[in-house]
């Protein structure tokens, strides 16, 4: 399994400086404004950058001055080292953000390398300074094997985010059937994915996805997945001993959450991106439920990566002394 073993982290939000070597189950405490939701958030960025959308995510963060540890006069820069452990060896991505003019950020250093298990220095890969955003791609396409590598892993750094369960929520709402290739991030898609679930492999996943939301509403039956004639799906859903069917806006806030979660974690194997990232995931739960969920984090964890915060005690009772991280803000 490839795994990011060591992150170094500078100068991004409350962040002055990290260095954190990670395990297959990580979960990280501590007090608040000690850095853990700016941990989180900084797998955020590097969703959007991977996506291209670095500058966007500049502009709707604030400006650079938001993300710069005190502002761009304390911290003129954001540096960012990720080290991969993969089959042979290890591959690091290595990037300096700087200020720029009308407070944004620019690459002053993007930097690919690989050591191969035996060698004793590294190859590297400079992939310039001055641009905009990420040049990864272009180095992938270009035949970059570190490239390819480190794009594909950068990329399976998947950040969630549940807690917007309102009646508004993308959840809620109905979604493309064909959209289902892989779980969004606020589980936008959850009714496509669901039904693809279904439908392949004999509804093994889909099968086990029910029986654990079961466990955890034991009023539920089973999601009445049926796409309208403009091929979207809504999340109906029936409950044990009705024929009603019942529309997703009837889900509690707390059952919604775990539903993410248990599809989340509960997905096909080799489709379980590389390092799965969750803030605050107890939020909403009956403690019944977050006994559950919490053991489908550290299932999931013989197959994945795992990070994830929190400020439950009763879901950190769940966990080894060696799974956790903790985090504290000096300076």
């Amino acid at each position: 399994m490839n795994k990011l073993k060591r992150l170094t982290l500078n100068g991004f939000k409350s962040i002055k400086a990290m260095d954190i070597e990670l395990h297959s189950l990580n979960i990280l405490i501590g007090a608040n404004g000690a850095g853990k939701s700016n941990l989180i958030s900084f797998f955020k960025m590097l969703n959007e950058m991977m996506a291209g959308r670095l500058q966007l995510y500049i502009g709707q963060s604030g400006r650079a001055k938001s993300l710069l540890h005190f502002g761009p006069k304390t911290t003129p820069q954001i540096e960012a080292k990720l080290e991969f452990e993969v089959e042979n060896g290890v591959d690091t991505y290595h990037v300096r953000l700087f200020h720029a003019a009308v407070d944004t950020l620019i690459f002053a250093d993007e930097t690919l390398s690989f050591l191969q298990t035996g060698w004793v220095s590294p190859r590297i890969d400079p992939l310039g300074a001055g641009h905009q955003e990420t040049r990864i791609g272009e180095a992938a396409d270009e035949g970059t094997q570190t490239a390819k590598t480190l794009r594909y892993l950068l990329n399976r750094c998947r950040v969630y985010h549940f807690h917007d369960t309102s009646s508004t929520a993308n959840v809620r709402q109905s979604c493309y059937i064909g959209d289902d290739r892989w779980l969004m991030s606020d589980a936008g898609n959850l009714a496509a994915l669901l039904l693809r679930f279904r439908e392949e492999n004999g509804g093994a996943a889909y099968q086990r996805i029910i029986g654990t939301i079961r466990l955890i509403a034991p009023f539920f039956d089973d999601f009445v997945l049926e796409p309208d004639v403009s091929n979207r799906v809504i999340l109906d859903w029936r409950e044990r001993g009705s024929d009603g069917v019942f529309g997703p806006h009837q889900f509690s806030d707390g059952t919604l959450r775990a539903i993410c979660l248990a599809t989340l974690l509960l997905q096909p194997e080799n489709e379980l991106p590389e390092l799965i990232v969750v803030d605050e995931p107890e939020l909403g739960l009956h403690p019944y439920a977050l006994n559950i969920v919490a053991d489908l984090f550290s299932k999931a964890a013989l197959h994945t990566q795992i990070l994830i915060s929190t400020q439950s005690s009763s879901f950190l009772d769940n966990f080894d002394p060696e799974d956790v991280i903790a985090v504290d803000r000096k300076g």
